[in-house]
């Protein structure tokens, strides 16, 4: 027998559960009443202020107690919510394709578009196989997205077989495929096709503009994206640039040091009242930096109030490439201190900046670091940490350093010692080193030359004279080089023994007649015994005719 008090505890527990029962079962019909009485559209409202995925998966059991579970259209609006939620998750996405037995042109793009977003875009590719399998139609929605999954794996034929699909559908001309198809064989580096497919556009939107500036951008052709610019400025056209524009033309800004477009960027920032985010404030930092305008840089990195990474890794740069190593150093302080973690690109530009200020210590303290911030310590950063001590005269310390190191050694590092061996003349080290360039990197004719000219400064002629002929006979150029000019907002470029400019009759001609005005000059000066003078001038006028 229990006691008194226990056997009224019991009498009050067995009460509780028989309540709590009741109340979970009450809740329980209650939830599936409240999922029956639901139709479609209120699925629709509560799917649309889903954010987290588990409120999502939620609705989802709603969905499926009231009925609606093989719903086409609340299918796609599922799938979309898983794909595009805060944490994606393409398999709860495609169990929820998998299950619906009838799937409209709608929900196949809302699957094929979640794979192009987040991958694998391989299966983009098969679930619009599967969809042309099945008998429903491409409409202008699918090719972008199909496009967009190509374009990532830079698979250039599948793109070309989806572009004859287009073609086929009657779609190829359409602006959203249009531009779908500009943007993929801008990243497929296939930039002529590229702009054909631009200039087929008959009514060009803003997209249409900036992926045609953004590809040639990205594929080198800095000076087109420039000239595209000025026609998308000049040339009438009903749009404006927006923030996606400039972050696609600064780049080409950068690399031409095209200071004029540089700042009537920054000024239309200012005056259109554009924010300054990350991407715009990076792209005008690495414009001015390039353009030696270091206190215009620093402006726009102190007015951005969301600094990435790519921002302090821009103004890094800046600092570093114009010898500022000091405060390069103390705008790595300020990045630790803000409280974002270093990339590997950093400790590339903080090693680079040491190795040509001569600071072998921070450089090397810097190196050491980098597993402390959790950077993986890359082949790069080998060859910077290589080129840091070459440069500063510690020669053998690099050699060490090269047979120690866990990584396999590459050309950059072999080139960056070849190069220290370049500057301290240290002929024996340099032979040894090339010959492992000339496997690794048989058609880089710079290698050759530095050897070449240290055998030169020697007065080593017959080894310069055979380097020579082993460049003539494998046929290995130098790239030639060239000058630009910019007149009227375009740069002409004059390479060497180049003649392909549409003026070149005009420059020759003009060419000719300073050549004839700078020989009369010179018989001004026949019977005056300053002979130092005439010597000064003859290499001028031999320059000239070069």
């Amino acid at each position: 027998m229990l006691p008194m008090k226990a056997q009224m505890h019991g009498l009050l527990v067995k009460p509780n559960l028989l309540f709590l029962t009741r109340i979970i079962f009450t809740s329980s019909r209650c939830f599936v009443s409240m999922a029956s009485q639901r139709n479609s559209y209120d699925y629709t409202y509560l799917l649309q202020r889903c954010i987290g995925t588990k409120t999502i998966k939620s609705i989802h059991a709603q969905i499926i107690i009231g009925g609606f579970g093989e719903n086409p259209f609340l299918g796609a609006k599922l799938v979309g919510k898983y794909a595009q939620c805060q944490e994606p998750n393409m398999e709860d996405a495609r169990k929820v394709f998998d299950c619906l037995p009838e799937r409209d042109a709608f929900l196949w793009n809302m699957i094929i578009q979640g794979y192009a977003n987040l991958g694998p875009f391989l299966e983009a590719l098969n679930i619009y196989v599967d969809m042309r399998r099945s008998g429903v139609a491409a409409n202008r929605y699918t090719f972008p997205f199909v496009l967009k999954a190509c374009g990532a794996m830079k698979d250039g034929k599948k793109g070309q077989a989806l572009h004859g699909h287009a073609v086929r559908c009657g779609l190829d001309l359409d602006l959203f495929v249009g531009n779908a198809l500009v943007a993929f064989y801008a990243k497929c580096n296939e930039i002529g096709a590229s702009r054909r497919v631009f200039d087929m556009i008959s009514e060009k939107d803003i997209v249409s503009w900036n992926s045609m500036i953004s590809g040639y951008a990205v594929n080198g052709c800095v000076d087109s994206a420039l000239v595209l610019f000025h026609e998308m400025l000049q040339g009438g056209t009903m749009y404006a640039p927006d923030n996606a524009t400039l972050v696609a033309v600064l780049p080409a800004c950068a690399q031409t040091a095209a200071i004029q477009e540089g700042l009537w960027i920054h000024m239309y920032v200012i005056k259109s009242g554009i924010e300054l985010d990350a991407a715009l404030g990076s792209g005008l930092i690495a414009m001015y930096a390039n353009c030696g305008r270091l206190s215009s840089a620093r402006a726009v990195f102190d007015q951005i109030n969301d600094k990435n990474i790519v921002v302090w890794n821009e103004i890094i740069r800046c600092y570093g490439m114009h010898g500022h190593a000091d405060e390069a150093l103390r705008m790595f302080s300020g990045l630790i201190d803000s409280g974002l973690q270093p990339d590997g690109v950093i400790f590339l530009c903080l090693l680079s900046t040491c190795s040509h200020a001569g600071m072998v210590k921070e450089g090397m303290e810097l190196f050491e670091k980098m597993g402390d911030y959790g950077v993986e310590k890359a082949s790069k950063h080998y060859a910077s940490v290589v080129d840091l001590l070459g440069r500063a005269g510690f020669l053998h310390e690099a050699c060490e350093f090269v047979k120690n190191m866990p990584v396999k050694s590459g050309k950059e590092l072999y080139g960056a010692l070849l190069g220290a061996c370049r500057i301290h003349n240290n002929i024996e080290l340099a032979e040894e080193i090339a010959e492992k360039l000339f496997v690794l990197d048989p058609d880089n004719a710079g290698r050759y030359i530095i050897l070449v000219k240290m055998y030169e400064d020697a007065g080593k002629w017959e080894r310069a004279a055979r380097l020579r002929k082993a460049l003539k006979e494998k046929k290995i150029r130098k790239p030639l080089g060239y000058s630009a000019i910019e007149l009227g907002c375009v740069i002409h470029q004059f390479g060497v023994e180049d003649e392909s400019h549409p003026f070149k009759d005009l420059i020759f001609d003009t060419l000719e007649r300073l050549d004839n005005i700078m020989e009369e000059e010179l018989e001004l000066f026949d019977g005056f015994p300053l002979l130092e003078t005439n010597a000064i001038l003859t290499p001028i006028v031999t320059t000239a005719n070069n």
